[in-house]
């Protein structure tokens, strides 16, 4: 996404800009007091740190617009939904049939991923599957306005979004991102893998080899980052994901319990056995060791569904800091590869 309107930067005058723009700027009775004053103290703060004049960055944050439907959006997350009905919004036949097409075009590519990072296909897979319909949903809000509107508006995480708006203008310039022009998810996330602009900058990888990070329209690079993306985050190669957990006697005194929130692995699974806890190992590749370390997790489906969740799964879960959206992408993965089978795509995915 090369940038076109490098004179946006240097434009004083922030109505004028505006209007060459073709953008009407909101009534000042719909924009918070908040979000004015986070404009002017973010331009104040931070011109010298992310290498702009003062001006320059005003005229730059006059483009920006409060978006009321982002606050709207952010107060009603999808992993705010009970398990059963989240797992209905991505294990449909359409996003399955649509990863079984994705992990047959780019076979080989994926191939050269799992090699580099560890990370099967039909994962990568799953994760692009859900972030973006496989690339088909790349967001329709200008990341400009998602990351102003909740550095200045949104209290409860302003300050993780203020930091981020400082990425992404930072992430800007080093890829030649037109600033005004890119898009992305309501919290201002980006691309084909949907990375927030500091996992961008510190996660993404060129695996094209032509000289820049390009997870819009590089499927190279995108699956490339996603790969490194978990192995950063301590993905073990051939390791389990999760396994359905038994429990002899209900749960289980003195083993935590994590719902929706993560939580690492701890518990040995010759502990959680000791306790109660049996690991149902006939979907995994092969019987982990006693010492392979787990966290029990709790689904609220039909009736509770108790789950193991490794290594791997938790690697997920810093994608999405959700135990719904990583049991999402282990299920999604599962019925791409099972559906990739029985119409010949193994061959393909390998």
């Amino acid at each position: 996404m090369r940038s076109t309107a490098s004179s946006f930067l240097t434009v004083a005058a922030g109505a004028l800009v505006l209007a060459a723009a073709g953008l009407d700027p909101p009534a000042a009775a719909d924009v918070p007091a908040a979000y004015a004053a986070g404009s002017r103290a973010f331009v104040a703060d931070m011109a010298d740190s992310l290498g702009y004049g003062r001006d320059e960055l005003a005229a730059l944050m006059a483009q920006a617009r409060y978006r009321q439907d982002i606050i709207d959006a952010m107060n009603r997350p999808y992993e705010a939904k009970p398990w059963r009905e989240y797992r209905q919004l991505f294990l449909t036949p359409e996003r399955i049939d649509g990863g079984v097409a994705f992990l047959g075009e780019h076979a080989d590519l994926l191939r050269r991923v799992e090699a580099a990072y560890g990370v099967p296909p039909e994962i990568i897979t799953a994760i692009i599957g859900i972030e973006t319909n496989y690339g088909g949903t790349l967001g329709s809000h200008r990341v400009l306005d998602a990351l102003s509107t909740l550095g200045f508006a949104y209290p409860r995480r302003a300050a993780f979004f203020s930091k981020e708006l400082g990425e992404f203008l930072r992430l800007a310039r080093e890829e030649d991102v037109d600033p005004v022009a890119a898009k992305g998810s309501y919290a201002g996330a980006v691309g084909m893998p949907q990375f927030i602009p500091s996992s961008y900058r510190a996660y993404a990888v060129d695996f094209d080899q032509d000289g820049r990070r390009d997870l819009w329209d590089s499927p190279a690079d995108v699956l490339g980052s996603v790969g490194n993306y978990l192995a950063q985050h301590g993905w073990r190669r051939g390791g389990p994901v999760a396994a359905p957990a038994l429990l002899k006697a209900g749960p289980p005194a003195g083993v935590p319990v994590a719902e929706k929130r993560p939580a690492p692995p701890e518990q040995t699974l010759a502990a959680l056995n000791a306790a109660g806890v049996v690991a149902d190992t006939a979907m995994l590749a092969a019987a982990p060791a006693p010492d392979t370390r787990a966290a029990l997790l709790a689904l609220d489906g039909d009736g509770t569904e108790y789950w193991l969740g490794f290594q791997n799964f938790y690697a997920i879960t810093r994608y999405n800091h959700s135990n719904l959206y990583a049991m999402a992408v282990l299920e999604l993965s599962r019925e791409i590869a099972a559906r990739a089978q029985t119409t010949g795509g193994d061959d393909a995915a390998g």
